[in-house]
Protein backbone atom coordinates (compact mmCIF):
# COMPACT_ATOMS: atom_id res chain seq x y z
CA UNK A 1 0.00 0.00 0.00
CA UNK A 2 1.11 3.61 -0.46
CA UNK A 3 3.97 4.87 1.65
CA UNK A 4 2.28 8.09 2.81
CA UNK A 5 -1.26 9.08 3.70
CA UNK A 6 -1.50 10.83 0.31
CA UNK A 7 -0.37 7.77 -1.62
CA UNK A 8 -2.66 5.41 0.29
CA UNK A 9 -5.65 7.74 -0.01
CA UNK A 10 -5.13 8.20 -3.73
CA UNK A 11 -4.90 4.46 -4.34
CA UNK A 12 -8.14 3.90 -2.43
CA UNK A 13 -9.83 6.86 -4.12
CA UNK A 14 -8.86 5.75 -7.64
CA UNK A 15 -10.07 2.20 -7.03
CA UNK A 16 -13.33 3.58 -5.61
CA UNK A 17 -13.88 5.93 -8.58
CA UNK A 18 -13.21 3.19 -11.14
CA UNK A 19 -15.36 0.65 -9.28
CA UNK A 20 -18.16 3.22 -9.21
CA UNK A 21 -17.82 3.85 -12.96
CA UNK A 22 -17.99 0.15 -13.79
CA UNK A 23 -20.61 -0.86 -11.19
CA UNK A 24 -22.87 -3.56 -12.61
CA UNK A 25 -20.66 -4.11 -15.66
CA UNK A 26 -18.50 -7.07 -16.67
CA UNK A 27 -15.29 -5.32 -15.55
CA UNK A 28 -12.77 -6.17 -12.84
CA UNK A 29 -11.29 -3.22 -10.91
CA UNK A 30 -8.79 -3.65 -8.10
CA UNK A 31 -5.45 -2.52 -6.74
CA UNK A 32 -2.63 -3.42 -4.40
CA UNK A 33 -3.23 -7.07 -5.33
CA UNK A 34 -0.62 -9.68 -6.21
CA UNK A 35 -0.63 -10.31 -9.96
CA UNK A 36 1.28 -13.50 -10.80
CA UNK A 37 2.30 -13.71 -14.45
CA UNK A 38 4.35 -16.92 -14.79
CA UNK A 39 2.74 -20.24 -13.92
CA UNK A 40 4.77 -22.30 -11.47
CA UNK A 41 7.05 -19.42 -10.49
CA UNK A 42 5.83 -17.64 -7.34
CA UNK A 43 8.70 -15.13 -7.64
CA UNK A 44 7.21 -13.68 -10.83
CA UNK A 45 4.63 -11.20 -9.63
CA UNK A 46 3.69 -7.54 -9.71
CA UNK A 47 1.57 -5.46 -7.35
CA UNK A 48 -0.13 -2.71 -9.39
CA UNK A 49 -1.53 0.14 -7.32
CA UNK A 50 -4.69 0.25 -9.46
CA UNK A 51 -5.72 -1.89 -12.42
CA UNK A 52 -8.74 -2.46 -14.65
CA UNK A 53 -9.58 -5.52 -16.75
CA UNK A 54 -12.41 -4.92 -19.23
CA UNK A 55 -14.81 -7.68 -20.29
CA UNK A 56 -13.80 -9.72 -17.26
CA UNK A 57 -15.59 -11.21 -14.29
CA UNK A 58 -15.80 -8.77 -11.37
CA UNK A 59 -15.72 -9.96 -7.78
CA UNK A 60 -13.36 -10.55 -4.90
CA UNK A 61 -10.05 -12.35 -5.41
CA UNK A 62 -7.13 -13.22 -3.16
CA UNK A 63 -4.65 -12.98 -6.06
CA UNK A 64 -4.73 -12.56 -9.84
CA UNK A 65 -3.08 -15.41 -11.77
CA UNK A 66 -2.66 -14.31 -15.35
CA UNK A 67 -2.66 -17.84 -16.80
CA UNK A 68 -5.96 -18.64 -15.05
CA UNK A 69 -7.65 -15.29 -15.65
CA UNK A 70 -6.56 -15.33 -19.29
CA UNK A 71 -6.40 -11.56 -19.64
CA UNK A 72 -3.90 -8.88 -18.57
CA UNK A 73 -5.09 -5.51 -17.24
CA UNK A 74 -6.17 -3.04 -19.91
CA UNK A 75 -4.77 -0.17 -17.84
CA UNK A 76 -2.65 0.31 -14.73
CA UNK A 77 -2.17 3.42 -12.59
CA UNK A 78 0.80 3.63 -10.26
CA UNK A 79 0.67 6.23 -7.47
CA UNK A 80 4.38 6.82 -7.48
CA UNK A 81 6.87 8.40 -5.07
CA UNK A 82 10.56 9.09 -4.77
CA UNK A 83 10.96 5.77 -2.91
CA UNK A 84 9.16 3.70 -5.58
CA UNK A 85 10.31 5.64 -8.65
CA UNK A 86 12.86 3.08 -9.87
CA UNK A 87 10.27 0.28 -9.75
CA UNK A 88 7.46 2.43 -11.14
CA UNK A 89 9.43 4.10 -13.93
CA UNK A 90 11.75 1.27 -14.99
CA UNK A 91 11.16 -2.26 -13.71
CA UNK A 92 7.35 -2.36 -13.72
CA UNK A 93 6.82 -0.88 -17.21
CA UNK A 94 9.06 -3.54 -18.76
CA UNK A 95 7.05 -6.29 -17.07
CA UNK A 96 3.70 -4.65 -17.83
CA UNK A 97 4.68 -4.39 -21.51
CA UNK A 98 5.77 -8.03 -21.55
CA UNK A 99 2.39 -9.23 -20.23
CA UNK A 100 0.41 -6.91 -22.52
CA UNK A 101 -0.94 -4.09 -20.30
CA UNK A 102 -2.39 -1.65 -22.86
CA UNK A 103 -1.79 1.62 -21.02
CA UNK A 104 0.25 2.60 -17.99
CA UNK A 105 -0.03 5.82 -15.96
CA UNK A 106 2.18 7.34 -13.26
CA UNK A 107 0.81 9.88 -10.79
CA UNK A 108 3.05 11.57 -8.20
CA UNK A 109 0.53 13.12 -5.74
CA UNK A 110 3.18 14.82 -3.60
CA UNK A 111 5.11 16.13 -6.62
CA UNK A 112 8.26 14.55 -5.19
CA UNK A 113 10.13 13.78 -8.38
CA UNK A 114 7.93 13.36 -11.44
CA UNK A 115 7.76 16.45 -13.68
CA UNK A 116 5.01 16.76 -14.75
CA UNK A 117 3.44 14.70 -11.92
CA UNK A 118 1.15 12.83 -14.33
CA UNK A 119 2.46 10.74 -17.22
CA UNK A 120 0.97 8.08 -19.42
CA UNK A 121 2.28 5.42 -21.78
CA UNK A 122 0.59 3.37 -24.50
CA UNK A 123 1.79 -0.07 -25.58
CA UNK A 124 2.95 -0.41 -29.19
CA UNK A 125 4.88 -3.09 -31.05
CA UNK A 126 8.07 -1.32 -29.91
CA UNK A 127 7.03 -1.16 -26.25
CA UNK A 128 5.56 1.77 -24.34
CA UNK A 129 5.51 5.20 -25.95
CA UNK A 130 4.57 8.39 -24.06
CA UNK A 131 0.99 9.58 -24.43
CA UNK A 132 1.16 13.14 -25.69
CA UNK A 133 -0.77 15.58 -23.48
CA UNK A 134 -3.60 17.58 -25.04
CA UNK A 135 -3.69 21.41 -25.02
CA UNK A 136 -4.55 21.53 -21.30
CA UNK A 137 -2.09 18.83 -20.25
CA UNK A 138 -4.68 16.05 -20.12
CA UNK A 139 -3.89 12.46 -21.07
CA UNK A 140 -6.33 10.24 -22.95
CA UNK A 141 -6.63 6.65 -21.80
CA UNK A 142 -7.92 4.98 -24.97
CA UNK A 143 -8.33 1.61 -23.29
CA UNK A 144 -10.89 2.95 -20.79
CA UNK A 145 -12.21 6.01 -22.70
CA UNK A 146 -11.02 8.36 -19.96
CA UNK A 147 -9.25 11.70 -19.79
CA UNK A 148 -6.86 12.19 -16.88
CA UNK A 149 -5.59 15.64 -15.95
CA UNK A 150 -4.39 17.68 -13.01
CA UNK A 151 -6.45 20.49 -11.52
CA UNK A 152 -4.75 22.38 -8.67
CA UNK A 153 -2.54 19.33 -8.07
CA UNK A 154 -5.49 16.96 -7.86
CA UNK A 155 -5.96 14.14 -10.34
CA UNK A 156 -9.31 14.48 -12.11
CA UNK A 157 -10.64 11.76 -14.40
CA UNK A 158 -13.38 12.36 -16.96
CA UNK A 159 -15.45 9.75 -18.74
CA UNK A 160 -15.08 10.57 -22.45
CA UNK A 161 -18.43 8.94 -23.25
CA UNK A 162 -20.51 10.97 -20.77
CA UNK A 163 -18.28 14.02 -20.35
CA UNK A 164 -18.69 13.73 -16.58
CA UNK A 165 -15.98 13.39 -13.92
CA UNK A 166 -15.60 10.06 -12.16
CA UNK A 167 -16.86 10.15 -8.60
CA UNK A 168 -16.24 7.98 -5.58
CA UNK A 169 -19.23 6.07 -4.20
CA UNK A 170 -19.73 8.77 -1.55
CA UNK A 171 -19.42 11.49 -4.20
CA UNK A 172 -21.96 9.76 -6.44
CA UNK A 173 -24.41 9.44 -3.55
CA UNK A 174 -23.95 13.12 -2.68
CA UNK A 175 -24.49 14.14 -6.33
CA UNK A 176 -27.66 12.01 -6.53
CA UNK A 177 -28.94 13.53 -3.28
CA UNK A 178 -28.23 17.07 -4.50
CA UNK A 179 -29.94 16.33 -7.83
CA UNK A 180 -33.00 14.97 -5.99
CA UNK A 181 -33.12 18.03 -3.73
CA UNK A 182 -32.86 20.32 -6.76
CA UNK A 183 -35.72 18.45 -8.43
CA UNK A 184 -37.88 18.83 -5.30
CA UNK A 185 -37.16 22.57 -5.29
CA UNK A 186 -38.02 22.81 -8.99
CA UNK A 187 -41.33 21.01 -8.48
CA UNK A 188 -42.18 23.17 -5.45
CA UNK A 189 -41.51 26.29 -7.47
CA UNK A 190 -43.64 24.98 -10.33
CA UNK A 191 -46.51 24.20 -7.93
CA UNK A 192 -46.19 27.60 -6.31
CA UNK A 193 -46.32 29.31 -9.71
CA UNK A 194 -49.44 27.34 -10.69
CA UNK A 195 -51.18 28.19 -7.42
CA UNK A 196 -50.50 31.91 -7.93
CA UNK A 197 -51.41 32.09 -11.60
Amino acid sequence: MGETDWHRDWIIRLIDMLQQRYRGQHVYVTGDLLLYYEEGNPKRFLVPDVFVVLNHQPGMRRIYKLWEEGKPPNAVIEVTSRRTKHQDANAKPQKYAAIGVGEYFLFDPTNDYLRPPLRGYRLTDEGYVPIEPDATGGLICEQLSLRLYLEAGELVIYDLETGKPLLTEAGAERAAREAAEAEVQRLRKLLDEREHS
